[in-house]
């Protein structure tokens, strides 16, 4: 928000270089004893004119003096224009912020349309440890995209095609157990596809699941029958999994709904040159590169059925933009699938979100399902050890609220160690870090925030005009008015970690001004430090519904 506010000057002093002249450039100070914002466009731009950077800096300055909100202009380093705000200003601009309904995010993306495909699990198995990440990180790039003006469609490309599902239909067949399959439907489903695999018979199996695969997609009834059991089945038990991580989408449409497009879109790439025939195939070549769209049996691989479905995408909805959070290992394919992409004359932008493993300490659970965690079993552990930090802290509570307050911060903690991290890095769980009530965790934040909405409570007076005379007061100002400038960084970077760590520092200031100076007791002062508390519930409250943290009223 600030540095949209302080653009307008910095393009008039830019103007007296050249009125055409990039802005950009102007960020927090990295020490404020130095200013609250620093703005490098004189020594970008002398440098490349090869001038005097300082001196051009010198000869800018003292175009910001007598600005709106300027309390002084300084000049560093080899040409760094440093600026510091005035105090009244900032109280009026976060002010002004906070009663916005957007909480000063610009609407950026207003105009445009985004795809976000994450999560994509494949259907007849249970969703483990494994789809947390994609889950999670595809979730708060959604939420990101919506807050800054994007139109939305957060998509769940569903595993629900190929040989799979032959193999399924095969051990169907031989090895259900109807009973269970009525109890716990995905969990046999799971059996069955898992006996399928350790059977000693593989190779004859592996023919009939050929057979059987075939059959399904020339339109067997039975065949697609029993696949549309399963994939019901499966996606039921998916929403629930959801719900509780707090996570929808627009559109859940599995590989199988652009079954029909891969051929044609196949023959538009011979048609057009991209593609050839090659030894019964049919492939796409760039360089020493060789990608298979169609095997010699006539299987369309997945560079063809995401081909087929950045088509569809194309069609139905003219993105600017398309995402995919898919882990760090399927960076090739997708380096791969743009260029061919590109080549095929689309042109939205496309981008990979690639993330780290997640690593699981021994014995931090049980499971029952082997070595495989599920993310249901993940949840509830989570929800368990917190029930006991809620019952030992807030016994006051009812029981209901103790249940519900122990969910959000059970599966809060849980998303929130998964989102801290930049989405590249591997993830180390540590049970005791993330359910800790101090330091960068989830309690922490919500703890904040329900501390902020403590003290709203309780005041006995309204809040009044905001002032800053105190430091811990204008931190905690600037805390909560970089929080737009977060917002837009996260975005544009896919990182929902950006904005992780802006919260954090949020509420670490919000302590700090909370264990410092008296609010409710605050005399005179108390008016405007009770506003500063309300507009620090305004930024905390927003920053975790944008993480997908459920803001609680007490805790």
């Amino acid at each position: 928000m600030i540095p949209t506010l302080l653009r307008p000057y910095c393009a008039a002093a830019a103007a007296i270089v050249d009125p055409a002249a990039e802005v950009e450039g102007v960020v927090p100070t990295s020490n404020p004893a130095h200013g609250d914002y620093q703005w490098n466009f004189a020594f970008r731009v002398a440098k490349a004119r090869r001038e005097n950077p300082r001196a051009m800096a010198e000869k800018l300055a003292p175009c910001f003096e007598g600005r709106a909100g300027i309390r002084a202009v300084s000049v560093a380093g080899p040409g760094f224009i440093n600026l510091s705000l005035d105090d009244g200003w900032l109280a009026s601009q976060l002010a002004a912020m906070t009663a916005s309904s957007t909480t000063g995010v610009e609407d950026e993306g207003q105009g445009r349309t985004v795809i976000v495909d994450f999560s994509s699990p494949n259907v007849a198995k249970r969703m483990h440890v494994g789809h947390m990440r994609s889950t999670h990180i595809g979730d708060v790039i959604v939420r990101l995209h919506r807050a800054t003006g994007w139109t939305v469609v957060g998509d769940n490309h569903i595993g629900d095609w190929g040989t799979p599902f032959g193999k399924l239909v095969v051990a169907w067949d031989d090895w259900r157990d109807e009973a269970a399959y009525a109890g716990d439907p995905v969990g046999e489903l799971e059996r069955l596809y898992v006996k399928f695999g350790e059977a000693p018979e593989a190779a004859a199996l592996g023919d009939r699941a050929r057979a059987e695969t075939a059959r399904l997609q020339r339109g067997d009834p039975r065949n697609r029958a029993l696949w549309a059991d399963f994939k019901a089945r499966s996606l039921a038990e998916y929403e629930g999994v959801y719900a509780r991580m707090g996570v929808k989408f627009d559109e859940m449409l599995g590989e199988s709904a652009y079954a029909d497009l891969v051929d044609p879109v196949v023959d538009a790439l011979l048609a057009a040159g991209l593609a050839e025939e090659s030894e019964g195939a049919v492939v796409i070549r760039d360089g020493n590169q060789v990608s298979v769209v169609r095997k010699k049996d006539g299987a369309a691989t997945y560079t063809a059925t995401d081909l087929a479905c950045v088509r569809y995408r194309v069609d139905r909805w003219n993105p600017a933009r398309m995402v995919y959070v898919t882990d760090v290992r399927q960076a090739q394919h997708f380096a791969n699938f743009f260029k061919i992409a590109s080549k095929w004359n689309v042109s939205a932008e496309m981008t990979h979100v690639g993330f780290g493993m997640l690593k699981l300490p021994e014995g931090a659970m049980s499971t029952r399902s082997g070595n495989v965690i599920r993310l249901v079993d993940l949840l509830d552990e989570a929800v368990a050890r917190a029930r006991a930090l809620v019952d030992e802290k807030s016994a006051m509570l009812p029981e209901a609220e103790r249940a519900m307050v122990a969910e959000a911060i059970g599966t809060g903690s849980v998303r929130y160690q998964d989102l801290v991290q930049s989405p590249a890095t591997d993830v180390s769980f540590d049970w005791k870090r993330m359910l800790a009530m101090d330091g960068n965790s989830a309690p922490y934040l919500l703890y904040s925030r329900a501390r902020a909405r403590s003290i709203l409570r309780k005041a006995e007076i309204v809040p009044g005009a905001m002032r800053l005379d105190h430091p811990l007061e204008r931190e905690l100002a600037m805390s909560c008015l970089r929080f737009p400038e977060a917002v837009s960084a996260a975005t544009r970077n896919y990182a929902p970690n950006i904005l992780a760590e802006h919260v954090y520092r949020a509420c670490e200031s919000f302590n700090r001004f909370y264990y410092e100076l008296p609010v409710l007791q605050g005399g005179e002062a108390a008016g405007s430090r009770l506003a500063l508390v309300a507009a620090a519930d305004v930024v905390m409250s927003r920053g975790l519904s944008l993480l997908g943290l459920s803001p609680l009223e007490r805790m």
